[in-house]
């Protein structure tokens, strides 16, 4: 079910009031082989012509994807749970601050939220999925920058740390 646009800024202030207003970028998606093994395989669902540009694991239970096409300038972002079953509280975040545009998705789904879309050519997104008790929000993403914050709220605790962010690959267009 989508959501409106004021309830995914809504979802956005209140992460931003909880986690306090700090610029994260996410890992690649071409992380070091450990960490590929507990992602969810990107399914697709975004469709033709998006390649995922960068990504985020959710715990053990799923994977964040932020997917970008070139042709459209439209950013993608899907939550996929790693292993789907019963429906459990799934959403997808993805926004540009610069020019207010938002999408989220939420609801108890088997496998996976969203997707959700923003046109994104040229500037920095902000994305965030999560699952169950676990989310992970990416703020100014893939706009160049070579070292962010990653920040992950799991049963209430926030815990941020420093990522590499993919030096080549920039969502929102090259700058």
């Amino acid at each position: 079910m989508r959501k409106s646009r004021r309830a995914a800024m809504a979802a956005v202030l209140t992460a931003l009031a909880v986690g306090g207003a700090t610029t994260a970028l996410a890992q690649p998606a071409t992380a070091a082989p450990a960490a590929a093994a507990a992602q969810a395989a990107y399914n697709g669902v975004c469709g033709s012509g998006y390649n995922v540009v960068n990504s985020a694991d959710i715990g053990k239970q799923g994977t964040v994807y932020l997917t970008y096409n070139a042709k459209t300038g439209k950013n993608c972002a899907v939550t996929i749970r790693k292993t789907s079953g019963a429906p459990v509280s799934v959403f997808t975040y993805l926004g540009v601050s610069e020019t207010g545009a938002s999408d989220f998705d939420s609801g108890n789904y088997t496998s996976y939220a969203g997707p959700v879309y923003v046109y994104g050519k040229g500037y920095c997104v902000d994305w965030a999925g999560g699952i169950t008790n676990q989310e992970v929000w990416t703020y100014g993403s893939n706009c160049g920058a070579r070292v962010a914050t990653r920040v992950t709220k799991t049963d209430g605790a926030t815990l941020r740390s420093k990522v590499a962010e993919p030096s080549a690959t920039v969502a929102g267009g090259t700058r």
